[in-house]
Order: C-alpha cells, then structure tokens, then sequence
C-alpha cells in the first residue's frame, strides 16, 4: 500500500527495501521530499521508477552478486527435476502408482542460457561441469568469460531453436517486458524445457501455458510469475509438465546475511560520500 510506505518514509533520508513487491512508485518519491537513498536488497530493481528517483536526486543501490550462487544451485535444481520428473513421480508414487518412466540424462544435451550476468555466469560453470553443453545470448557478450567458462555465444534464434534447455537471467526492464514472447516460443523445439529465476514478466505466460498444453514445449521449472504470489486456481498449477516454486531461489541464510550486509554497507558508503553499487541517481565523479 503507497500510503502506509509515504507514512513511514515520509521524513526518512534513507529506505532499505527487502521485498521486491513494495512500489517505490514517482508518487511515492514525490511525497517522500527528504529522501535521498534507497538501498535494495537484492539485484533486482523493477520495483523503483529510476527515472523519477534519478530526477529527484534519489541514488538507488543494490547488492549484486549477493544471491548468484544460490540462484544459480535453485536453477539448476528446477532444471534436473523437471527433466527427471521428479515431481510427478513423486505424486504419483502417493497415490499409489509406481511409474518407471524412461527420463533423458543431462550429459550432453545443450543448455541456452539468456543473460551471462553474475547469475547466468555460476549457471554456465555449474552446467558444465554437469557434462552439458552451454551457449548464450546476452545484450553485452564477454568473449574472455565465455573462453574461460567453456561456453560459446550464439545468435538468439539458434540458441532458442537448438537448446535442450533454455535458462532466463535478464533483468526486468520495459525493454525485457515479455522478451520470451509468443513468436519466440514458437521456435523452442518440443522436447525443450523452460526455466525461469529471473522475473515473471520477461515470458508470455498465456503463450507458454498455450505451448505447454499443446506439448510444443515438454515442461518448465518456475520461480518467478507474471503476478506474485501466484493467484489460487492459476491455470499454470493445474499443467502436470511445469514445476513451481515461490520466488524462493535466493532466499538462503547466506544470501540473507550477505546481502543485508552488502546493503548496509551501502548505506555506510553513501553517507561517507562514496557510493557503492549505485544503478540511479548521481553518480560519484
């Protein structure tokens, strides 16, 4: 609620956020004269309008890195279970069953990981010491680090038409706004899965349950949805072949103890004059 957030912050010359769902909206900005950082808690920063605070003369920081590991480890264990089925057999086994079906191994097959930040790099180096093969796209390639963790980039469309896997770690961004739309799915062969830790609103979520119930598209691992918490009764609970969890990639006590720290000290660092991890507002010269 915009109004119990201006009440609290109404006199505060700092804010740190937690929880990615609190709206640090132009309107809250605006009712807010006195402050002059906002310290995030995480990587993510969709939930701050940055123009607005970058035009108030509001620095906005975050904790990049904090979370990459155990993002990365959340990744890779949607990514195993929804090949090997784990859920369902798991259900299955409850209700009585014994299904002893043939499930691929990961060896071998190739991993198309979208955005080579903090986060998709640890997925790189996890994948391949799993056996698999990694290509990637992302908005700025680093040729050094794709020598040095064994991956190679790849036009977009061959990554999404050729992946065995496709692993999403762009930021939220109007830009990003529903990049894995209906016409990219298309190209995504049937026997692929999707997996998501990023943010909802980088998939057309209408479109990938359209690809899942027409099984052009064989399961997906999400973390992360269009509208959070997932409502009751979502159709994308009701599709056998997706795996959910909620939002909970990074919620590990290390992530927690080290971004909290990361996020003091950046308030330690303002204060002092030199601030760190700043994505808006003025910058240190």
């Amino acid at each position: 609620d915009s109004s119990v957030l201006t009440d609290r912050l109404r006199d505060a010359d700092v804010a740190m956020n937690i929880r990615g769902r609190t709206r640090f909206t132009a309107d809250v900005l605006q009712a807010c004269p006195r402050l002059r950082l906002i310290s995030i808690w995480g990587t993510g920063t969709d939930n701050v309008d940055l123009k607005a605070a970058a035009a108030r003369g509001i620095t906005v920081t975050n904790t990049p890195g904090a979370n990459a590991i155990a993002v990365a480890e959340h990744t890779v264990a949607l990514m195993l279970a929804v090949i090997k089925q784990l859920s369902p057999a798991d259900q299955a086994i409850r209700q009585g069953g014994w299904p002893r079906n043939l499930v691929p191994q990961v060896r071998g097959k190739r991993l198309g990981i979208v955005g080579t930040g903090l986060i998709g790099r640890e997925v790189a180096a996890m994948a391949r010491a799993l056996g698999m093969e990694v290509v990637a796209w992302t908005f700025h390639p680093d040729p050094d680090l794709a020598g040095r963790l064994g991956f190679r980039y790849v036009e977009l469309e061959d990554l999404l038409r050729g992946a065995d896997v496709i692993s999403l770690h762009l930021r939220a961004t109007p830009e990003t706004r529903h990049f894995l739309s209906r016409e990219r799915l298309v190209l995504l062969k049937p026997e692929a899965i999707l997996i998501n830790t990023a943010r909802g609103s980088l998939v057309d979520e209408a479109g990938l349950m359209e690809s899942l119930r027409q099984k052009r598209l064989a399961g997906a691992g999400l973390d992360v949805f269009e509208t959070e918490p997932l409502p009751p009764g979502h159709p994308l609970a009701t599709l056998p072949n997706v795996l959910l969890t909620p939002h909970a990639a990074g919620m590990t006590p290390e992530v927690i103890q080290n971004g909290l720290t990361m996020a003091v000290e950046n308030i330690e660092n303002f204060l002092r004059g030199t601030p760190t991890h700043v994505v808006a507002g003025p910058r240190p010269a």
